[in-house]
């Protein structure tokens, strides 16, 4: 099988296409440097002779959205309508990574895959825009949303909260906003699980299980980082002023994966203590144990 991944170069999109080559399959890894998502031209000839094309490319900046919601839109959901559109014509699945952003945030209880969306963001409605434009431009769909996102291959939270915690010797860390810290390694294992067992088109959840805060979760980082994790304390969101809103909850269902046979991500406790010597690693002031 054929694969082509876009957006290579990001946390996910590396470990995506590390995860198919280790299993031998031939891989087309592009970038915004190799390929202009939201050309059509470009996009016609990039995608035929590929039996899944992955979206992995976004716009994630979330601020600079709400500033320039056009240039956002263009990635988020131009480029993904370009991409379904040549996946159809050239006969290959489209799988799109989507994101927590396209609901409110308001929920108390997991989202279900069909819940109404409800963006409050401008990247949120771009976003949302683009799942949209997927369902529209081929049958042959996986959307998959995500959120609270770490991996070893780009900036993320863990590793910024313990450069932090190393560099500083405290920080105050938001206890107010609930989600599902998941590694990008599991969601690229999802991702082709989902292909490989032919899943019925349509959107599905790929969050590690349970949920927890971002207080919460960074103490689990420090700890993980070889520091006490006293030395982080608990704030509100509104000490943090955006200019997008956050979600206050961000925490994903998981219906869709277990109607087809499909187990979710495992709890996002046990993942982080198999994932933190590998995100951790190389940073100052931080002895992950291996």
């Amino acid at each position: 099988m054929r694969w082509m991944v876009t957006g290579a170069r990001g946390m996910l999109g590396q470990d995506l296409v590390r995860h198919l080559q280790d299993r031998g399959e031939g891989v087309t890894a592009v970038d915004r440097e190799h390929l202009d998502i939201t050309d059509e031209t470009a996009v016609r000839a990039a995608v035929p002779g590929h039996d899944v094309v992955v979206n992995c490319a976004a716009w994630t900046a979330v601020d600079d959205a709400e500033s320039d919601e056009a240039a956002a839109f263009a990635v988020n959901a131009v480029g993904p309508q370009l991409l379904a559109r040549a996946a159809r014509a050239g006969g290959a699945r489209m799988v799109h990574i989507s994101t927590d952003y396209v609901f409110d945030g308001r929920g108390s209880t997991p989202y279900p895959e069909g819940a109404a969306a409800a963006p409050s963001s401008a990247y949120g409605r771009t976003k949302a825009a683009g799942e949209w434009a997927v369902r529209a431009e081929t049958p042959d769909h996986l959307v998959v949303r995500t959120a609270w996102l770490y991996g070893a291959g780009g900036a993320c939270f863990p590793r910024t909260i313990a450069r932090a915690a190393a560099e500083r010797g405290s920080l105050q860390v938001i206890d107010d906003q609930r989600g599902q810290p998941t590694w990008t390694r599991d969601l690229a294992a999802l991702v082709v699980g989902l292909v490989d067992h032919d899943a019925p088109s349509g959107t599905y959840h790929g969050t590690a299980s349970g949920e927890t805060t971002w207080f919460a979760f960074a103490r689990a980082v420090v700890a993980a980082a070889g520091m006490s994790p006293d030395l982080v304390s608990p704030t509100t969101s509104d000490v943090y002023v955006r200019p997008a809103p956050r979600p206050a909850y961000s925490v994903l269902g998981h219906e869709a994966l277990e109607r087809i046979g499909l187990e979710p991500i495992a709890d996002w406790r046990h993942r982080w203590a198999a994932a933190a010597a590998d995100v951790l690693h190389g940073l100052t002031g931080a002895h992950p144990a291996s």
